[in-house]
């Protein structure tokens, strides 16, 4: 069942809903599984399965010489996903991005999701690689994610890469995007960036999942300037509770995102990191009430492989 569909059926309830990693490579689905199982309970219509992209790394060869290796170090979003909806019985979201992928790729992967009846994807254009200052596209690559979901649009119309193919399958894939309530890191402005946002509801965008926030004023504010700029799809808020007190200084770093003053004292006052982790349980279960009382359609809980958090606040909110 597509998103769009989860939410109407709904009828304005707001639902519980999450996203993991994939395992490293080495590793088998079984600790999947043991994250997922203890968060079943909340009934979570789709789960999103992260896609990382490729890593460089380089070997000396025995001329002393450089090679350049490729890595995927956490890889099988697909077969995850179809494990998902064979195991649970609801619906699983493949992240799908520009970053390391040609159109031929991104096709075929499409493709893919198409032939195990994955109905929704989450169109990213991903990070640069931890090597380079900005994001470069792949050769005969996507730049932006707007051309991505376009690509899948086009998919949804029978329209492939090669235009001389005949009696074309249409997929059917609901298409989610991203949305920064405090901007995009690259982007000049909020108001700039709300425009780019506005290109990929209009590629073919279904729905929006916002970034990690703290202030649930900077979602309601966010929501207020999308509907201002027309973009009328749902916006599902994104939340993250604190784990650590590392995490106060790496997650403005690593996200561009500001904590409340008062989230903040509150995490420095503490003296372990299991003290933190009851400080960000408490201020995310009240986001979350507060969220609900808004109206948002769904709580989205970044998890980040630990289920036992964001089943705390779940016991408390849903």
């Amino acid at each position: 069942m597509k998103v769009i569909e989860h939410l109407e059926k709904a009828k304005g309830k707001t639902l519980f809903s999450f996203e993991i990693l994939p395992p490293l490579k080495g590793q088998n689905i079984q600790s999947t599984f043991d994250h997922i199982d203890p968060l079943m309970e909340f009934k979570p219509p789709f789960i999103d399965v992260t896609y990382h992209r490729e890593e460089y790394i380089f070997k000396e060869k025995e001329n002393g010489l450089l090679e350049k290796k490729v890595i995927r170090k956490r890889p099988g979003t697909v077969g995850i996903c179809a494990a998902i909806q064979n195991r649970y019985q609801v619906d699983a979201i493949p992240h799908i991005l520009c970053g390391g992928f040609s159109k031929e790729e991104t096709e075929n992967f499409l493709i893919d999701l198409d032939f195990l009846e994955i109905d929704n994807v989450l169109a990213l254009r991903g990070d640069a690689v931890k090597t380079h200052t900005y994001f470069e596209p792949a050769r005969e690559g996507h730049s932006f994610a707007n051309e991505l979901v376009q690509q899948i649009a086009d998919m949804n119309q029978g329209k492939y890469l090669e235009e001389e193919l005949t009696n074309n399958c249409c997929t059917d894939f609901c298409i989610g995007v991203a949305g920064y309530p405090e901007k995009h890191m690259e982007a000049p402005s909020l108001l700039q960036d709300i425009r780019y946002l506005k290109e990929k509801v209009n590629a073919g965008a279904s729905y929006i999942v916002t970034q990690m926030f703290f202030d649930n004023q900077k979602y309601f504010d966010f929501v207020d300037k999308c509907r201002e700029a027309g973009i009328t799809i749902p916006i599902i808020p994104g939340l993250k509770p604190l784990v650590t007190k590392k995490q106060v200084t790496l997650l403005p770093h690593r996200f561009h995102v500001d904590l409340p003053e008062e989230l903040i004292q509150e995490v420095l006052r503490c003296k372990t990191n299991e003290e933190v982790r009851e400080v960000g349980i408490e201020w995310c279960i009240n986001q979350s009430k507060q969220l609900i009382a808004y109206g948002a359609p769904v709580l989205h809980y970044y998890s980040m492989g630990k289920a036992d958090n964001i089943k705390k606040i779940a016991s408390e909110v849903f």
